[in-house]
């Protein structure tokens, strides 16, 4: 049996995950490559409390699921952040509860400009809006939103990772863009386009 300091490093995580089906113990090499990704996203959903529960939860599905693993795709990423995102959803009202009180925070906050960039007093003034605006978004936009924003997926990536065609994918996004925009009374926050992939 192979241990996981024996998995070269330049095995790609489809050849990873293949060999894993036979060898369980080399799995751990993908959950050491991908964990610390998948805890910051699931944080920023969901909250520091819930990321270790949430990256656990991806990773056994994961591994429960790796036989079915598509080995034409070299880079478990997107595989990993589509699980993520369906266990995000089952935590979903968590993050409801979350993003509400977000939006209840008021711009205003202690402190002199001083002690602040102009940057960051029109962000402040901008979360309670975007905030509000993102709980308006479907479930679905917002997933797209945050894969593009936070896991830095391509739209191709994106795509697998929800498991839809990258033509939905460009469908929400230029809905959600829409929802946002007329949200904020017109101001643009996707001013830089994610990359196309």
């Amino acid at each position: 049996m192979v241990g996981v300091q024996d998995v070269p490093e330049t095995l790609d995580d489809a050849t990873l995950i293949g060999r894993s089906v036979g060898d369980p113990e080399s799995f751990a090499a993908l959950f050491d490559r991908h964990a610390d990704e998948i805890h910051r996203y699931a944080a920023r959903r969901l909250g520091g409390e819930l990321a270790d529960d949430v990256t656990g939860e991806v990773f056994l599905a994961a591994f429960r699921g790796r036989a079915r693993y598509d080995p034409t795709w070299p880079d478990a990423r997107p595989w990993l952040y589509g699980i993520a995102t369906k266990v995000v959803a089952q935590h979903r009202r968590a993050e409801r509860r979350r993003t509400a009180a977000m939006a209840r925070v008021s711009a205003e906050r202690p402190g002199t400009f001083d002690e602040r960039s102009a940057d960051r007093v029109t962000a402040e003034q901008l979360q309670p809006r975007l905030a509000r605006a993102l709980t308006r978004l479907s479930a679905a936009e917002r997933d797209l939103l945050l894969l593009l924003a936070w896991a830095d997926l391509t739209y191709e990536e994106a795509a697998l990772a929800l498991g839809v065609p990258v033509g939905t994918v460009r469908s929400r996004l230029h809905r959600l863009r829409v929802k946002v925009r007329r949200a904020l009374g017109g101001t643009d926050p996707f001013a830089e386009e994610p990359q196309h992939g």
